[in-house]
């Protein structure tokens, strides 16, 4: 009866906090998306494309990002050459909502919950920044690789780094290793 009641717990944390997450964030995309004569992407949407524009400019990298005129993406430039483009699905607030979602389900104390939820969403945020920048210039360079790269490598990296960190939240701050062991 023990182990069905802490199913339960972890199904109704996760499922709750999943979907309140996703409703806020669905909530702030139609509050800040423009579609129709003008498009303008999520703010969340253009800071990634912009980051990935700094970190490519400070090591060296002529790049340029810039909001497309009729789509809801973000174009990315490698000198005058159009390499890629950001879409909303590209900024990881999906993978950053899905990791928090997991280790308050497998809760711990509320301070390590809430430090490592911060320190994880910063790392899976930059991970994120280095992945479009380091993808971008992989596509631009082997452009007939741009389905691996795109839809296998590059995914690996963002949910590999998101499942590291969940084994370090469940092995090291869940009160479920505490269950455990008693």
């Amino acid at each position: 009866m023990k182990k069905r009641k802490i199913i339960i717990i972890f199904l109704l944390k996760f499922f709750v906090t999943y979907f309140l997450l996703v409703g806020i964030y669905s909530f702030y995309l139609k509050q800040t998306q423009q579609k129709g004569g003008v498009y303008s992407c999520a703010p969340i949407t253009k800071t990634v494309a912009k980051h990935s524009e700094q970190l490519g400019l400070f090591l060296g990298y002529p790049i340029k990002v810039e909001q497309h005129e009729s789509e809801l993406t973000m174009k990315f430039y490698i000198g005058n050459s159009y390499a890629a483009r950001v879409v909303e699905g590209c900024n990881a607030i999906s993978v950053i909502i899905l990791f928090i979602t997991f280790i308050i389900a497998f809760s711990g104390s509320f301070k390590s919950t809430l430090i490592f939820g911060l320190i994880g969403t910063f790392i899976i945020y930059f991970m994120n920044i280095a992945r479009i920048l380091f993808l971008s210039l992989l596509m631009h360079k082997y452009p007939e690789y741009q389905y691996v790269l795109h839809s296998l490598l590059f995914p690996a990296i963002i949910y590999g780094t998101t499942f590291l960190l969940w084994i370090v939240w469940v092995r090291r701050y869940s009160y479920l290793k505490k269950r455990k062991n008693e």
